[in-house]
């Protein structure tokens, strides 16, 4: 039986289209920031303005405002801040660590790039950068 030319282009190219369909959705199998980089998690020179000020805001601020301090903590100025970084509050609250209060409260911990993050920063000695 002899084929022509476009069926042999088709029986060389569909299973070539399928290998290359599979590869692509076994790619896009997450979503998630974490599941997609793996450990990549830059803990350099993370600064209050551009990354601890803006995720206090997300995760901290709404319950630890200085209006409204829930347990007298204050977490929307670097004031306040600086208080519970310096003294271990702060990073053993993030890491739900025994003996601290898990933060957010009533919510699982934030991510672990996040909190490595805060972590590099009080390390660094909580600058107000």
């Amino acid at each position: 039986m002899d084929m022509t030319k476009q069926q042999r282009n088709k029986t060389v190219v569909l299973p070539f289209l399928i290998v290359i369909l599979f590869v692509a959705l076994g790619s896009c199998s997450s979503d998630n920031e974490e599941d997609l980089f793996g450990d990549i998690c830059d803990t350099t020179d993370v600064s209050y303005a551009g990354f601890i000020a803006p995720t206090l805001q997300t995760f901290c601020n709404s319950c630890h405002s200085a209006e409204a301090p829930s347990a007298g903590i204050i977490t929307e100025t670097y004031e306040g801040l600086k208080v519970v970084a310096l003294d271990g509050r702060l990073v053993g609250a993030i890491n739900h660590e025994s003996g601290y209060s898990p933060m957010p409260q009533g919510q699982s911990q934030l991510q672990e790039c996040t909190r490595l993050k805060i972590q590099a920063w009080v390390e660094d000695g909580a600058l107000n950068n």
